[in-house]
């Protein structure tokens, strides 16, 4: 059985592959100043670089749970993530509101991908 991790800490692999499927951690955005809008866009970012590196892409992702600070941004986050998700590609999703790691961090994504 063989289990890859990448980006390992003591408290958490932001990515591990196991029998053709890839598990992120939740990604946020580093520019923590910025609208939902574009912390959206770079934690897409690093999903896309994460899935590169497992050999997957978006089109391959089976689920995302997103979770968002205020759900009152949810129009915004979705309209980021129509823009980015290729058209009859979308996964199993949810979205909620929930206390995020600070105050700042406005949206968290966790995906799931197969991989080739």
């Amino acid at each position: 059985m063989t289990i890859h991790r990448s980006s390992t800490n003591k408290r958490l692999s932001k990515l591990v592959v196991h029998r053709g499927i890839a598990y992120l951690a939740g990604q946020v955005a580093d520019d923590l100043n910025a609208s939902v809008d574009a912390q959206t866009k770079e934690t897409l970012a690093k999903i896309d670089a994460l899935l590169q590196e497992a050999g997957s892409d978006k089109t391959k992702i089976l689920s995302a749970q997103i979770w968002l600070k205020s759900m009152q941004d949810a129009p915004k986050m979705n309209a980021i993530w129509e823009e980015w998700m290729p058209e009859g590609q979308a996964p199993a999703r949810a979205t909620v509101g929930a206390p995020l790691a600070s105050e700042r961090h406005l949206v968290e994504i966790k995906v799931t991908a197969a991989v080739d």
